[in-house]
């Protein structure tokens, strides 16, 4: 794999002025990293750029590459019920991926198979996380899984040992207001994985009901 240092990343095609349709267009042309060459299009967050809360997940799968839009497979609608779930409104959240393009593996079928992007791939698309978070300023952002919390908060993050827990978020970066709290909890694809799929999809919903608790709690006070 290329090492970090291989990649331009994707500051370069990133535009001065961060409006998500702005964003939208212009991931497009991004070669920041060597994904674009197997992808069928770049797939951009989705969402009200005033959105109370980002959900971060890790990269498009088989089904949003082909759509352009994030979460639209199972596990986008799997996330859609454990936010109804846990009391958090969908049309008040962003939702995006670490990585802007999906990662080809192989296929199983007639479906293609992913893999998680590397490091490298992960750096090289941060510039793309800025602008968006930049762009939305939310309150909070819920981190799905360890690509999205490794994008977050280095490679030392591990999902098991911060789920369920509100963040402060890192210090340092570029941006101009970072957001308040994070949340750590798994990816909705590894409740479709998992064996035990109700226990976990409840364990699921209950870290999610502490990003609905403190979101309540901010609106209350505003």
């Amino acid at each position: 794999m290329a090492g970090a240092t291989e990649f331009p990343g994707a500051e370069r095609w990133v535009p001065a002025e961060a409006t998500l349709p702005a964003l939208r267009e212009a991931v497009q042309t991004c070669r920041g990293c060597d994904l674009y060459r197997d992808a069928t299009q770049a797939v951009m967050g989705s969402g009200e750029q005033d959105a109370a809360v980002m959900l971060l997940g890790e990269q498009p799968g088989d089904r949003e590459d082909l759509a352009g839009e994030p979460f639209v497979g199972p596990a986008g609608r799997l996330l859609d019920r454990a936010l109804a779930d846990a009391g958090i409104d969908p049309g008040d959240t962003y939702v995006t991926n670490a990585v802007k393009h999906f990662r080809f593996a192989g296929r199983r079928g007639k479906q293609r198979i992913h893999k998680s992007p590397g490091r490298a791939h992960v750096l090289a698309c941060q510039p793309w996380l800025d602008a968006e978070l930049e762009a939305v300023r939310p309150r909070g952002v819920v981190i799905l899984g360890g690509t999205a919390g490794k994008a977050v908060y280095g490679p030392a993050y591990k999902v098991g040992e911060q789920r369920g827990r509100l963040l402060e978020w890192p210090a340092g970066g570029h941006l101009a207001r970072r957001p308040e709290w994070a949340l750590a909890t798994v990816h909705p694809s590894a409740v479709l994985r998992s064996r035990e799929r109700d226990e976990m999809y409840a364990g699921f919903v209950a870290d999610l009901r502490v990003a609905a608790d403190v979101l309540g709690r901010t609106s209350a006070d505003r």
